[in-house]
């Protein structure tokens, strides 16, 4: 499942995020890649372990976290912390798979679902795609500033070259509670179904408590706690 989540809807905190970008310190992106992606990986990526780093992902972090779409249909178990990553002109990131496991020690999680949150606009660069391929399908994707894109973690995916401007987006991996993506997908479902109802039934009715109950238990089965 590819979703696309208006992330960032307070212009004035889109902004404020967009204005720190200026204040980043920056390195090879490749010095953060795998083995092989580090072949096809021309891109810059901010150091977020100095003081202006961590202003950012502090900013940033709870908007992945705290957001109810996200919760819905990732079911997160741990959030990596987010990577900030800048492409230029002749700039990208090939196709690629991401690693099954990232981070280390207690850091440490399964890549099941990416996401990209993008922080220029489209119409600040050139090219710069994200496409993402899977079965059947290839999706080419350039959102809006503030818009969150999740997908699957293990798809094979890549940024097109940018030739004008400069792409800027946080990225990085979430380890769900539910392993099983057809199983995600469903609960997700479910959970948009409830939505629905919520708006047009009393709280009290019985086809609300019964489908409360068949998400609780449906959670129940498939949840790795």
């Amino acid at each position: 499942m590819i979703l696309k989540i208006a992330a960032v809807q307070d212009r004035d905190l889109l902004m404020k995020m967009r204005d720190g970008l200026s204040t980043l310190n920056w390195r090879d992106g490749r010095e953060t890649a795998g083995a092989v992606a580090r072949g096809v990986k021309r891109n810059e990526q901010a150091v977020m372990n100095d003081t202006a780093g961590a202003q950012m992902r502090d900013a940033i972090v709870p908007i992945i976290s705290e957001n109810p779409v996200v919760k819905a249909a990732a079911r997160p178990r741990r959030i990596s912390a987010p990577m900030i990553a800048r492409t230029g002109p002749r700039g990208y990131y090939g196709a690629h798979v991401d690693n099954a496991l990232m981070g280390t020690g207690d850091a440490r999680l399964r890549s099941d679902i990416s996401f990209t949150l993008f922080l220029s606009e489209p119409d600040e660069y050139d090219g710069g795609e994200l496409v993402v391929h899977t079965a059947g399908m290839t999706q080419s994707i350039k959102g809006e500033a503030g818009e969150l894109v999740l997908y699957p973690s293990t798809s094979i995916h890549e940024v097109r070259p940018v030739t004008r401007g400069s792409r800027v987006v946080c990225v990085g991996w979430i380890e769900s509670l539910i392993r099983d993506p057809s199983q995600r997908e469903m609960l997700f479902d479910l959970e948009n179904l409830r939505a629905t109802l919520r708006a047009n039934l009393q709280t009290d009715a019985a086809e609300l408590i019964t489908l409360d109950k068949t998400i609780a238990n449906l959670l129940r089965m498939w949840a790795q706690a």
